[in-house]
This record gives C-alpha cells, sequence and structure tokens, in this order.
C-alpha cells in the first residue's frame, strides 16, 4: 500500500504544496523558526501546559477534584506513548513514503526523514497529549488541542508530511486518549488517590490547605459530597474535568 497521494491532482498533494508554498515565499529565519517549533517547540509548549495545568488543579480545586484532574494529567502522556505504538505497525503496513521522494520542489526544512510518512508522529503525540489535558481540564484542555493543530500545520509546512498524515495522527491520537480514558481513569484514579495521601508526597496531587478548614472568607476546602460541583452561596459551579 505504498504511496497513498502520488497524483499531483489529489487534494492532498495539491494542499501540501500550497502549505509548503509558504516557507518558500517566507524568509530564511522564519523558516528556521517554524523548523524549531514544528520539531521541538510545540512539543516543550504540551510540556508546559501540563505543569501549568497540574499547578492550577492542585491549587484551586477541591481534594477530590484535584485527585481526579491530576489522574487525567497522569493518563495525557501514557495516552500519547500508547498511541505511538500503535502508529508503529501502521506505518510498517501502510509504507507511505515522504511527500518529497514523489513529489519534487518542496521545500524540506528537516533532513534526515527517511522513515515512513503515514501516520504522523508528531501530530499523533500532539493530539493525544492535548486531549489528555481536556479530559482533566477543559480550559488548558482547549489551549492544547490549539497547540496539536498548529503542530499539524508545522508538519505540513515543513514538508515532511502530507496533511492527511496529520489528519491521521489527529484520528489516532484522540482515539486512544479518549476511548481508553474510561479504564485508565479507573485504574490511575484509586493510584493518584493514594499519592495524595502519602504524607509529604500528597502535596502532589493536592492543596496545601488542609481538608475541612473554612478561611476568612467561609469557603470550606474539605471533600465536597458527590455532585456535579457547587460554587459559592450553592450556585452551580464550574466543573473542569471532563472525563
Amino acid at each position: 500500500m505504498a504511496g497513498l497521494a502520488l497524483d499531483g491532482s489529489n487534494p492532498d498533494v495539491s494542499l501540501l504544496y500550497d502549505i509548503n508554498g509558504l516557507a518558500k515565499a517566507a524568509p530564511t529565519w522564519f523558516d528556521r523558526v517554524m523548523e524549531f517549533v514544528g520539531e521541538f517547540g510545540i512539543m516543550f509548549a504540551m510540556v508546559l501546559v501540563v505543569l501549568w495545568c497540574w499547578w492550577s488543579v492542585r491549587r484551586r480545586g477541591t481534594a477530590e477534584d484535584s485527585v481526579s484532574a491530576v489522574a487525567g494529567l497522569v493518563w495525557a502522556p501514557l495516552a500519547a506513548g500508547i498511541a505511538l505504538l500503535i502508529n508503529v505497525p501502521i506505518r510498517g503496513f501502510v509504507e507511505r513514503p515522504r511527500p518529497f521522494v514523489d513529489h519534487k520542489g518542496l521545500d524540506v526544512l528537516v533532513d534526515g526523514k527517511n522513515d515512513f510518512s503515514f501516520v504522523s508522529d508528531h501530530a499523533t503525540m500532539a493530539m493525544a497529549i492535548a486531549v489528555g489535558v481536556f479530559v482533566a481540564n477543559r480550559k488548558f484542555g482547549f489551549f492544547a488541542i490549539a497547540l496539536a493543530l498548529l503542530e499539524g500545520f508545522c508538519r505540513v509546512y515543513m514538508g515532511v508530511h502530507y496533511p492527511t498524515d496529520v489528519i491521521g495522527g489527529f484520528a489516532l491520537g484522540t482515539a486512544v486518549a479518549l476511548l481508553l480514558a474510561p479504564l485508565a481513569m479507573m485504574l490511575l484514579t484509586p493510584l493518584v488517590g493514594a499519592v495524595a495521601r502519602a504524607g509529604a508526597l500528597g502535596r502532589l496531587v493536592r492543596s496545601r490547605r488542609p481538608v475541612g478548614v473554612v478561611d476568612a472568607r467561609g469557603e470550606s476546602y474539605g471533600i465536597p459530597e458527590p455532585s456535579r460541583g457547587s460554587g459559592r452561596g450553592g450556585e452551580p459551579g464550574e466543573k473542569d474535568l471532563a472525563a
């Protein structure tokens, strides 16, 4: 099944040339920035988003919400790893060459890409992490998904993937992160809960605010009753956990 898009009239190829053509028109310094962003920068930004989300949920959430959210954040990189493993046989079965192998005139910004093209590992990993973050916290999840979409654009801009390679990566990362999330959360939530109760290690999961203490504003930080969340004064509050 080598080569899914060899015909120049194929919309996949046309879009490849349109997006990669932007690299030809851009100044050299901008191409170097896009090369770094697409190869390393966005994945580093994903790590920062995960850390930022972790810092936020452990400080602002209740004990129960923090455990669930941190379990979701632990699932995010695990989902990416599983998705990459699943992609290994997919790449070997499809055996699609990189676009610059079959199509001339592309401005390839990264050398040494000699493996198969479908599906994109970068797109798969980025979207799996983004959806995993979304499982933990919707606000940070939307931001992470935007970064994943930018990663997909960069891979085509760099001339190392077809648009359908990126779309396939998005689909694979999303499927793994969402379909396995119920099982993952069932296993990870008790584990993270045990860490939360383990003395000093508990600060990795929950805020330092002691359970059951009411602050000067009358807000209690105890573990809430099982519900969809309640805000100040009994009004419905925002529930960040998407799982």
